[in-house]
Order: C-alpha cells, then sequence, then structure tokens
C-alpha cells in the first residue's frame, strides 16, 4: 500500500518510547539510575523525540521507579525531545511538575478488575484521581490519557467498547489532549482495533489517538498496521521488546521500537530515527538486562544487510 502524500512526501510517524517506564517496572533487579539516563540520552540522540521515561508511582508499589526525579534531573536535556511520566494521582502530578516534564499521562482501566488489580480502586474512583490530576497540571503541561486493557482483560475477557468508552469520555470532558489506547496483555487483534477506533471517532472526532500493542500474541506490528490503515501516526513501543504489566497475568514485552522503525521506513513512513543507533542502545539495554531480550532487528540487522560469502558454511554432500 502506498501511504505517500499528494506531494510525494513520506508521511511522518510519530513513535514515543516506553522501555525505561514500561520495560524497566517489570525488573527485579534495580537498574542504577545514571544507566537509566545515560540509555535515555542515548534514544533521543537516536532520533526519538518522545520519551515517556519514568513513573512517579509509589516507591513501594514498584521500587524499580522510586529514582524517578533523579533520572529526569540527570537527562540531557533537549527542545526537541518531548519527556513525559505515567501520574497514578494528585501527589504524582505534583511531583512530576516539580521534576519538570513536558507531558503527564494518567492511566485507567477498561477493566474494573484489572482497574482495581492494578490501582487499587474502581474505575470511577480512578475517574477521580484523574481529575483531581488535571486541576492540578492543566494549562501547565500537556495532558495523556491512557486507556489499560483497551481491548481485553486477562481477568474479564472481552471489554465492551463501551466500557472503554466510560473512560475515554471521562479524559475528553477534563480536557485532556490526546488519547493513547494500551493493549495492556496482547490481546487486541486487527478486528478489535478497528472497531474500537472507529468507535472513539464517531463520538469525539477530534482526540487524538495513540496506539499502545503488546506483542504477547506474536501480532503487535499486524495490529500497527490496521492502525496505519486507519489513519494513525501515532505509536508507543519499548527499546528491545522490553516490557509487560507487573499487575496484569501473561503480560509479555511491548512491540519493540527498533522493529517498529524498521516496518514503518520500509512501508515509506518518516520516523527520523537512525536505525543504527537505535540498534546500538538495543544492545546496550540487553547488556543491562542480562539476558536476551525479544527484539528481532537488532539480531538480523536491516533488510539489505550483506555477508561475505565466507561468513556462511559450504553445503557438503
Amino acid at each position: 500500500m502506498n501511504y505517500a502524500t499528494p506531494q510525494g512526501r513520506r508521511p511522518q510517524v510519530a513513535i514515543t518510547e516506553v522501555g525505561t517506564r514500561d520495560g524497566f517496572q517489570a525488573e527485579a533487579r534495580f537498574i542504577d539510575t545514571a544507566v537509566k539516563a545515560e540509555i535515555i540520552d542515548a534514544m533521543i540522540a537516536a532520533g526519538l523525540r518522545h520519551i515517556e521515561a519514568t513513573s512517579f508511582v509509589s516507591p513501594r508499589a514498584v521500587p524499580q521507579l522510586a529514582d524517578a526525579h533523579d533520572v529526569l534531573s540527570r537527562l540531557t536535556r533537549r527542545r526537541e525531545a518531548h519527556i513525559a511520566a505515567l501520574v497514578p494521582n494528585a501527589r504524582g502530578a505534583e511531583r512530576a511538575l516539580g521534576a519538570g516534564v513536558d507531558e503527564v499521562v494518567c492511566f485507567v482501566s477498561g477493566s474494573e478488575t484489572h482497574n482495581r488489580t492494578n490501582l487499587n480502586a474502581p474505575i470511577g474512583e480512578s475517574l477521580a484521581n484523574v481529575a483531581e490530576v488535571a486541576d492540578i497540571v492543566r494549562g501547565k503541561v500537556a495532558m495523556r490519557g491512557a486507556l489499560a486493557c483497551a481491548f481485553g482483560c486477562p481477568f474479564e475477557g472481552e471489554v465492551p467498547v463501551e466500557s472503554a468508552m466510560r473512560v475515554i469520555d471521562g479524559y475528553a470532558g477534563l480536557g485532556f489532549e490526546a488519547l493513547t489506547l494500551g493493549d495492556t496483555t496482547g490481546m487486541a487483534t486487527p478486528p478489535t482495533v478497528a472497531r474500537l477506533v472507529e468507535a472513539i471517532r464517531k463520538r469525539h472526532p477530534t482526540l487524538p489517538i495513540a496506539l499502545h500493542f503488546h506483542n504477547t500474541r506474536g501480532i503487535g506490528l499486524a495490529n500497527v498496521m490496521v492502525g496505519l490503515d486507519l489513519g494513525i501516526r501515532d505509536f508507543e513501543s519499548s527499546i528491545a521488546g522490553l516490557g509487560g504489566c507487573p499487575f496484569a497475568p501473561g503480560a509479555t514485552g511491548n512491540i519493540c521500537t527498533e522493529d517498529l522503525v524498521y516496518l514503518l521506513e520500509e512501508s515509506g513512513f518518516d520516523t527520523g530515527v537512525d536505525l543504527d543507533a537505535l540498534v546500538d542502545v538495543a544492545r546496550r539495554v540487553e547488556a543491562v538486562i542480562g539476558r536476551p531480550l525479544p527484539g528481532q532487528v537488532m539480531k538480523a540487522g536491516p533488510r539489505l544487510r550483506r555477508y561475505s560469502q565466507g561468513d556462511a558454511r559450504n553445503a557438503v554432500g
């Protein structure tokens, strides 16, 4: 399919990197604060311009992110780089503002059971918390609303569109400038993605939508292609394929940033990312984590990578 603009220019796609938040939060071994900042700086240097860097959650709930303020204070801030942080409540919002973020991200689940597990509150109470956050940050930094379990819940199964719309209506009513649909446990499929995106556009036609897929069942990038066909130009991904909600059984890694960049660039889009530099960052992250990570492009290289014939084994017999 040809996605080029009428002027023949490659259309731009924005990528939000979530690895140091959504990826690192599930790691049991604490990652040094300086290393986190180094990795974020390297991702920005590779061309990523939107980074969800950390979360101002309770340190008791997610010890890995207890150093959120310190991480942000160590970054080499660049005007072209947009730094976001996840905040669960008013206290988190105040801390995030104090750390100088460009955007706060609130999150509520479309599933009542997952919301109670993840946020220890019913959806109604979480939406009230979101309203408190909005009152604190409105007019100071950008506000994004994230919907967890947008395409299915590990406890309840299908999440009806109207259940998702309850949360989305709440965000829209509070003046949130953007929406992220989160596929928390990789339950999204092409039909469920199309169904929810189309429903949102009918009710909130001017609300920008980003898609956040996990690759739990191996079709994360297939869902990206559906999003592209629907006109979505904003996706979230995680370096080297890190990720997985610690409060959702069966949640595995996000779609991989390097693999997403490769797909988009090969499909005629402009991401503004230096893929070779990003692969170097992915390998650095893999070394920090200390185990093989699921990213594919960092293993195989780009499509036209060449090898010497001497590198191949000769067939015999």
